[in-house]
């Protein structure tokens, strides 16, 4: 007699549920019209006044006031006002363009550097005072810098300092804006820890700032750079009353210096004076845009720095 073992039944093989459709997003991105329109306003804005200048260096000073200004004229001398900017008065425009270099690169280096020593010190170390200098660096801040240039002026007098490159180069080494931004960057971008070992090591904090934190802050530090660099090139006001003497003149003066030649007649004026002025002027921003392109990398990334808290 035999006996049988039951089995037990497999259980139905059932497919598994379909997965919920996983919704893609659209590849075209949504269009405002009204933002487009807005946009668009605003490119014209800021590019407009560069491409009436462009086509207005290629022009004489009778083309200026007879064509259309935003379009070439009949005959275009771009390169002959180029030459004619550059041989004015002797060379004096590559005076001009000298000075505005020197005083601009040697401040905006000079304002970087000690932004970043006082925004990494406020950052990093607690001193009696450190919030009620830092609130003080924050109201200079709002101080405009025309309200300072007539005390400045009297300083410098004083100290025998007018009519030399030094009363433009050191009023522009103070940059209350600079220093509030690399001290917002030091703050998340220099790690306490790295500091800490670095001391252990013995190093010390001269050491400490010049090989591990400035390299740290280079992002913010080109940001201030940058800023310092376009404010001391395009500052008007400061020379004008600190310079006496035409070989000193930066860009801005001595061009503002060529329009009242070609306005009212002065010594030296000439029937193209005017062609000169605005052909000088395009001739100016040249390197300020040669400058934005090759720091633009640092610049967004030092602007970025500081609005995320990691």
């Amino acid at each position: 007699m035999t006996s049988t073992i039951p089995t037990a039944k497999a259980a139905p093989v059932t497919d598994p549920p379909p997965a919920a459709p996983v919704r893609r997003r659209s590849a075209s991105r949504r269009r405002s019209t009204p933002l487009t329109i807005a946009m668009l306003a605003v490119l014209a804005y800021f590019l407009l006044p560069l491409f009436w200048l462009l086509i207005a260096s290629t022009k004489s000073t009778q083309d200026l006031f007879n064509t259309f200004g935003l379009w070439f004229s009949h005959a275009p001398q771009l390169l002959a006002n180029i030459k004619a900017t550059f041989t004015q008065d002797d060379g004096v425009f590559v005076h001009w363009l000298l000075n505005t270099v020197l005083y601009a690169v040697v401040s905006a280096v000079g304002a970087a550097l000690l932004a970043a020593a006082g925004g990494y010190g406020f950052a990093k170390f607690r001193f009696r005072g450190d919030r009620f200098g830092f609130n003080l660096v924050l109201g200079a801040v709002m101080v405009p810098a025309t309200a300072l240039a007539i005390p400045t002026y009297l300083l410098f007098a004083k100290a025998g300092l007018v009519n030399t490159p030094w009363a433009v180069i050191l009023p522009s080494l103070v940059n209350p804006f600079g220093l509030y931004l690399m001290r917002i960057y030091a703050a998340d971008a220099v790690p306490d820890s790295l500091l800490e070992a670095a001391r252990i090591d013995g190093a010390g904090e001269a050491r400490i700032f010049g090989t591990i934190v400035l390299r740290l802050l280079a992002p913010g530090l080109v940001t201030v750079l940058l800023f310092t660099l376009v404010a001391t090139w395009n500052n008007y006001f400061l020379p004008l009353i600190m310079l006496n003497d035409p070989n000193l003149y930066p860009i801005t003066v001595g061009l503002a210096r060529w329009a009242d030649q070609a306005q009212n007649g002065g010594a030296g004026a000439s029937s193209d004076m005017l062609a000169l002025v605005v052909t000088g002027s395009l001739i100016s921003i040249v390197p300020l845009v040669a400058a934005f392109l090759l720091l633009q990398r640092y610049w967004q990334s030092g602007l970025a720095a500081g609005g995320v808290k990691q």
